[in-house]
Parts: structure tokens; sequence; C-alpha cells
């Protein structure tokens, strides 16, 4: 996991720091639940609607992603004008949600090589055959979200072997070797 290229044109607000910061603590609290750490923030005019992380396992539910989850706390069908910021580029399921729900902006700080719906592997956020594009800004913070990551999966991989998945209950984007 790495950084990847800028996406859009960047000068990093104070607000957009703030936020990736609560992101990375809300990442920080997944991975304490043995989560696969990511964080999303969601937040409209200035306000945060939400501040979320994976449950997945916790949940027993394949949809709770971090920004799946943002996107419903937010109370709304439509969220004009919102900014999502994620800890880790969104999946095609949740770059669909942020679609549907016609986020303005997405702000994401680690890239997905293997799953990134912004960008890296497909751009359905940008997709011109859609009838709504998000503006896209990548790599704030990426640094620490790819090191949080890479130590999560590190820890899991070198962890009790329980025969499931990766040797542990989170095995979403679970290495293969």
């Amino acid at each position: 996991m790495q950084g990847g290229p800028e996406v859009g044109a960047t000068a990093w607000s104070r607000e957009d720091r703030e936020c990736m910061a609560l992101a990375l603590q809300a990442a920080r609290r997944a991975a304490g639940l043995g989560e696969i750490p990511v964080g999303a923030v969601l937040v409209l005019d200035g306000h945060v609607l939400a501040v979320m992380h994976n449950l997945r396992e916790t949940a027993g539910d394949p949809t709770a992603h971090a920004e799946m989850l943002a996107v419903r706390a937010g109370g709304r069908s439509r969220l004009d004008g919102a900014t999502l910021y994620a800890t880790l580029e969104p999946c095609p399921m949740c770059a669909g949600a942020l679609w549907l729900a016609r986020v303005a902006r997405l702000v994401y700080a680690a890239a997905d090589p293997r799953a990134g719906a912004a960008g890296s592997v497909y751009n359905v956020v940008a997709d011109a055959r859609l009838n709504h594009r998000l503006a896209v800004d990548a790599g704030l913070m990426a640094g620490e979200s790819a090191d949080l990551l890479r130590a999560f999966f590190r820890d899991l991989r070198s962890g009790p072997k329980s025969g499931a998945g990766c040797g542990g209950a989170a095995t979403e984007g679970c290495p293969s070797g």
C-alpha cells in the first residue's frame, strides 16, 4: 500500500488535516477490535456528520466498511456538497455508495492497488459514463495510513494460526503469501 499519486490539485486545508486525523484515529480503533484499520469521516458544510471505522467482522456484515457506515450515518439519501475522508482508497462498493449519495469530494490517504475504485484499479468516482463525478484528492497522511495497514497485516500473519484466512478473524484484503 502506497500513498499513490496526487489525483487532484491538492493544497491541504486545516480542515482536511483535522478530518484525516480523525479518520486515522477511527482506523486505530478498528485495529484494536481486530478489524482492518480503515477509518472514514463524513463532513458537510464544516460539520462532521459521521466518524466510522470498519466493522465487517464485528457486525458479521461484508458491507460494514468504514465509508459505507459513514454514508449511512450521514442520515440523508443525498449528500450534495459533502466530503468523505478515508484512510484507504475506497473499494468499488464504497465508491458506488459515494456516487449514489452524490458526495462532492473524496479525500483518501493510501491508495489500494488491489481493489481501489478511485483511480488505482477502477475509477468509479470519476467515470464519465455516470451522471455524477466526485472531486478526488489523494495522499493526505498516506504514509501513516499505509504504515498502520502494513503493521496490522504483519501482526495478523505472525499471530496464532486458527485455520481461518490469514490466521485471524479479519480477512478482507488478506495477502495471499
